[in-house]
């Protein structure tokens, strides 16, 4: 599977601008390649990530020009999609009915859309007061790697990310790939790159990891460091604290062959999560 995470610094409240960076971005190859295989997929690629709230910045005050799921930046991910021939996810303000999600989107070359509402909602920034939070998390498939996408604070909720065994595909586990997109600030970076370590070795799979950099509007900073971690707990990939686009190859015999020399799944302990 060929990756690319895009590590934004996100114009505060400006969905056009981010848009036409993060696009110029991906054409122009400025990036930063890594692989687990050695080589880097020379511009080509399988899955674009881009972070939480990539067209505005983390922002309660733009709930109120949060767009529909048929508008301009919906529509721009679709097209993304067709452009680069990849899957294209990261999150958005997204208005459904009377309520506002912060919104993962997963959108697929031939036009399709999926989506996942994030679960965790950051009372430390209030973001429970100004949107309501999803119940269930999602499972896609894609290029024949199954794909586990959440967003920011849901990494602080290791129940709600197990990787379970799922006994509709002969035990196999649920997902391979567990992503986050997120809007992480400086002051809890360690927090950021340790727990998504730990997120790949509890859950035998790999790990990717997309935060923006810069400083927002709220005079929040960023320290980028997007990463990619293999389910042995090594890094394939980190990226500094610039703005940047990095690649890599994540390598599905590796993870076959980890997971059949270390089977901890099979003892694991069973549980249903209650959504509340």
């Amino acid at each position: 599977m060929r990756v690319t995470l895009v590590q934004a610094d996100t114009v505060w409240h400006d969905p056009a601008a981010n848009r036409a960076r993060i696009a110029d971005a991906l054409r122009s190859g400025v990036s930063n390649g890594a692989s687990s295989s050695g080589a880097a997929p020379n511009g080509a690629t399988d899955l674009i990530v881009l972070p939480e709230t990539f067209s505005t910045g983390f922002s309660n005050d733009v709930v109120a020009q949060a767009e529909p799921m048929d508008g301009e930046s919906v529509a721009w991910m679709r097209a993304l999609a067709r452009e680069h021939d990849a899957a294209v996810t990261g999150s958005l303000q997204i208005r459904a009915g009377d309520a506002v999600f912060n919104r993962l989107i997963f959108a697929t070359p031939d036009g399709a859309l999926r989506h996942y509402d994030k679960r965790h909602l950051f009372r430390m920034a209030r973001e429970q007061e100004w949107y309501a939070a999803g119940r269930d998390r999602m499972v896609v498939e894609w290029h024949g790697w199954r794909i586990c996408p959440l967003v920011c604070y849901d990494l602080r909720f290791p129940v709600f990310s197990r990787n379970r065994v799922d006994p509709g595909r002969a035990g196999a586990l649920e997902y391979d790939l567990l992503l986050y997109v997120a809007n992480w600030p400086a002051p809890r970076h360690e927090a950021w790159r340790t727990l998504l370590r730990a997120r790949a070795i509890e859950n035998l799979c790999y790990v990717a990891g997309v935060n923006r950099a810069g400083t927002d509007g709220n005079e929040h900073q960023y320290l980028g460091g997007s990463l990619i971690v293999d389910p042995v707990g090594t890094d394939v990939m980190e990226c500094d604290a610039a703005p940047q686009v990095a690649h890599a190859v994540l390598s599905a015999e590796l993870l076959r062959t980890h997971r059949r020399r270390f089977p901890a799944q099979l003892d694991a302990d069973g549980f249903a999560i209650d959504p509340g």
